[in-house]
């Protein structure tokens, strides 16, 4: 196992866990050589067991998600992130922080390009790194005053129409308070996180990670007042359906829960989080730069 670094104070990592974006060309390959790399540290890897499964990949012992807590010390996801929503999911509120390899398009959470691993990797493993709490979304779906889903969100909960259907018609109450009801193709609630998700590209503004707060974002609104609003982060949003048909509740846009007139959806800031790791030089200013191409042509004048 690597040391840790003399210019950190941080914990070095001995226990390692691989998991991939099943799709991704070329990933059997990728993760195969990210393996090499890490058992050449002297850490212990294993493949998480989807992953070896569906890639059969038999040179590494392999462990579930659901068996990670106390058995590994950092999870390095190498995908994009949609791979990384999912595992972080699974893990949330197990101490099992998450390093993200981009083999996606966007990548805000898997920051690290898959050129520059070999570089940048053995450095975050030997407790050279940026450690990034994110909060997640608890989410709660009732039916007739009983609960018929419950589900976690790191990005978003989304209450929204089907591709064939009409408006729907949404109340929104927050901490018991009525706000309004919302004629819209739906209502986004999204953490810092997620605010440069669905609810970016839905006009809403972006957070810095680490404010404290949850994002309700109407995406396309019948009144044009309906706008975007930061709510505090302790704060208990109750979506419920008046009108509309094909109504659905998405969850990090991975799963979701048809709902019928009267459903309501409680959201509210999960007591569980996630930690993201990132290399010790991480900015969020930069990576927003670079991700939406801030400054990319430079003033003449």
């Amino acid at each position: 196992m690597l040391s840790p670094s003399p210019n950190s104070s941080k914990k070095a990592f001995s226990r390692v866990a691989l998991v991939g974006k099943l799709q991704t060309d070329g990933i059997e390959e990728h993760l195969q050589d990210l393996a090499k790399l890490v058992s050449g540290l002297g850490c212990e890897v294993f493949i998480e067991a989807g992953t070896a499964a569906h890639l059969g990949l038999s040179d590494y012992p392999t462990k579930t998600a659901q068996d990670f807590a106390g058995a590994i010390d950092l999870v390095v996801v190498l995908g994009g992130d949609g791979t990384m929503l999912g595992i972080a999911r699974q893990l949330a509120g197990s101490n099992v922080p998450l390093v993200g390899i981009n083999m996606g398009r966007l990548g805000y959470m898997t920051d690290i390009p898959i050129q520059s691993v070999k570089e940048t990797l053995p450095k975050i493993i030997a407790g050279e790194y940026e450690a990034d709490t994110r909060t997640l979304l608890d989410a709660v779906v009732l039916r007739d005053g009983k609960e018929i889903n419950r589900a976690l969100a790191l990005n978003d909960v989304v209450v929204n129409r089907s591709g064939i259907s009409g408006m729907v018609e949404l109340a929104v109450r927050v901490n018991g308070s009525f706000m309004y009801n919302q004629r819209s193709d739906g209502l986004i609630v999204s953490t810092p996180t997620g605010s440069t998700a669905y609810a970016l590209s839905a006009g809403g503004p972006i957070l810095h990670p680490h404010v404290a707060g949850i994002l309700l974002v109407p995406i396309a609104p019948h009144s044009l007042s309906n706008r975007p609003i930061v709510l505090p982060q302790d704060s208990l949003t109750v979506i419920e359906v008046i009108n509309g048909l094909e109504v659905i509740v998405n969850f990090d846009m991975q799963s979701q829960t048809n709902l019928q007139s009267g459903d309501k959806v409680e959201v509210r800031q999960s007591d569980k989080t996630i930690a993201l790791l990132h290399p010790s030089n991480h900015s969020d200013y930069k990576t927003l730069r670079e991700k939406l191409h801030w400054n990319e042509y430079p003033s003449t004048f």
